[in-house]
């Protein structure tokens, strides 16, 4: 990786020469590590110059709108694979065979339900508790039951905790909106697929038995699969920078769940639904549109753009389908659905838009999709937190495999000098 040198002149440290990192994609890369030793270091806000980590997992090219997961093209997976099969990837970097994914997906399902004391913790929440303020205890909470014994250097240890982490997640946010609403718990059913099992214990009731339709299953399926990594994001670091410790991961994975709640991060299409009821009616968009024209105006539109891909999203692409999929098979007619799909209609054709590549993202679809199977909008987060969990898992374990080193980042102080204390009292 080492390809080359540069050399750099900072004050008193003439002809500094740092090593040039050559990726397998992407731009190449100046190794600052040793910048310290010159009695120097680097300011950069929100490290978005700078690479905290070496990692294989998912590349991502926002100008040419490319994604990719061990070097599978996203479209390819959400077109050709399930969500467990991603799964799979992630975790070993390749695709598995028909006998190696049989066995992955029993051990995945061997792990579905969680410890009864769990169901009698979530009493210790109000009712009125938002999602994933409750996911985020909950998931912190296993690692209460999951620590005795545990070598986070061990492998088989970490492939058993990736294994629980994965099965227990539906579980335990299905449990949450069940909390919410009042209703009893579902049990898990192993005979279901992933996003069908995740189905049911949300919507099936003691009461009638609840038969998952298949293109909705289709439809979380494709959408766990298009948020099930997304490199080194805010939630991401977290769970590496976390983890750098020696952390218990449950605990890592709790702290990654607290990053993605932000409206900036996972919260955005839960953001999009907020936007969307403050538009009302197709009437008022011109009046809405025109308002995220004006500079001096602080309405924003969410769901379009996206900080990374400076060209169309490319999960946007295969959730657009998805979303019109959903829609002709509930034949939902809803007036904010209808005001979603004419801001679609007109981002996709008014200059204003083109010009400054503010399409629809992967947020403004899944938003969409999740409103229209009858999803609180108060859940649309805890869906992408069972959705992140393999790639936080995944970037979780790599850490570890290659040698981590705990993190400790520098800071530019701007306080007081040294000075002398005297009471004032």
């Amino acid at each position: 990786m080492n390809d080359d040198k540069v050399s750099v002149e900072v004050g008193n440290a003439k002809n500094l020469e740092l090593n040039l990192l050559t990726p397998s994609l992407g731009n190449q890369v100046i190794d600052v590590s040793k910048l310290g030793n010159s009695g120097y270091f680097t300011f950069d806000p929100g490290f978005t110059s700078t690479a905290s980590c070496e990692s294989k997992i998912t590349y991502i090219d926002g100008d040419n709108g490319i994604l990719l997961h061990r070097g599978f093209p996203i479209e390819q997976l959400a077109k050709e694979a399930s969500f467990l099969e991603v799964c799979y990837i992630l975790l070993n970097g390749e695709a598995p065979g028909k006998e190696e994914f049989s066995k992955f997906e029993r051990d995945i399902k061997h792990h579905t339900m969680v410890h009864e004391q769990i169901h009698r913790l979530f009493n210790g929440f109000r009712r009125d508790s938002h999602p994933m303020a409750v996911l985020c205890g909950v998931t912190g909470a296993l690692a209460a039951f999951y620590h005795q014994g545990l070598d986070v250097e061990n492998p088989e240890h970490r492939r058993l905790t990736a294994y629980r982490l994965l099965s227990k997640m539906p579980t335990v946010a299905a449990m949450c909106y069940k909390y919410s609403i009042g209703h009893p718990f579902v049990q898990p059913k192993n005979k279901l697929s992933y996003a069908g099992n995740f189905l049911h214990m949300m919507f099936a009731t003691p009461a009638e038995e609840y038969v998952v339709n298949p293109i909705l299953e289709k439809a979380m399926d494709k959408i766990m699969i298009l948020h099930a990594d997304h490199e080194q994001n805010a939630s991401t670091s977290t769970v590496r920078t976390a983890g750098s410790s020696g952390a218990n991961p449950f605990a890592c994975i709790a702290a990654g769940i607290a990053s993605l709640w932000g409206p900036a991060h996972g919260g955005a299409n839960e953001a999009c639904l907020k936007m969307l009821e403050e538009i009302k009616t197709v009437e008022h968009i011109p009046e809405y549109i025109a308002r995220a024209k004006d500079k001096n105006d602080s309405f924003r539109l969410m769901g379009f753009g996206h900080r990374v891909y400076k060209n169309y999203d490319p999960r946007a692409t295969v959730m657009r389908e998805t979303c019109h999929e959903v829609l002709n098979e509930l034949g939902i007619h809803d007036d904010l659905l209808e005001v979603a799909m004419e801001l679609e209609r007109i981002a996709l054709n008014d200059p204003y838009f083109i010009e400054r590549k503010l399409y629809p993202n992967v947020d403004f679809y899944s938003g969409i999709i999740l409103k229209a199977m009858n999803i609180p909008a108060s859940m649309f987060t805890v869906i992408f937190a069972i959705s992140r969990t393999i790639g936080w898992i995944s970037h979780w374990i790599e850490m570890h495999e290659e040698g981590m080193k705990i993190a400790r980042p520098r800071q530019l102080y701007t306080g007081y000098v040294q000075r002398d204390f005297k009471s004032k009292l």
